[in-house]
């Protein structure tokens, strides 16, 4: 194998960020876990403990309760080891859902971090640009 194709073979930090949420949103939170969080890892979401565990716990219950869930990526942007996500999260099909942006900061090509911003959307609204 030549070295362009080893290099396009090898995901990139923002492919893995897109894969590891895709993974939560089917279901397969423990796949992702093992696949792309680091034993060092540590979150900032307000509503759980720092640590990996407390968050998977919560992925899982949210997966088992809201198994039709619906990510769409809307864009990914990726700044040295830091990859931000924005996305169309709906628990099922027929809720409206929220705009969240996921910020992942990796070392040695594992999630080390986490952040998580949401905003609702909401049914009716001023601006005729809609959220996304």
């Amino acid at each position: 194998m030549n070295t362009e194709q080893q290099f396009t073979s090898n995901p990139s930090l923002k492919e893995k960020a897109v894969s590891f949420l895709q993974l939560v949103a089917s279901g397969k939170v423990r796949e992702a876990y093992q696949t792309y969080i680091s034993p060092d890892f540590r979150h900032h979401n307000p509503y759980f403990r720092g640590d990996a565990e407390s968050l998977k716990l919560a992925m899982e219950e949210n997966a088992a309760l809201n198994p039709n869930k619906i990510l769409e990526v809307k864009l990914a942007i990726q700044e040295k080891d830091t990859v931000a996500v924005h996305s169309h999260v709906r628990q099922n099909p027929n809720d409206l859902g929220g705009v969240v942006v996921h910020i992942f900061r990796f070392h040695d090509n594992q999630i080390v971090e986490l952040w998580d911003i949401g905003q609702p959307i909401p049914e009716d609204s001023p601006n005729e640009n809609g959220m996304f």
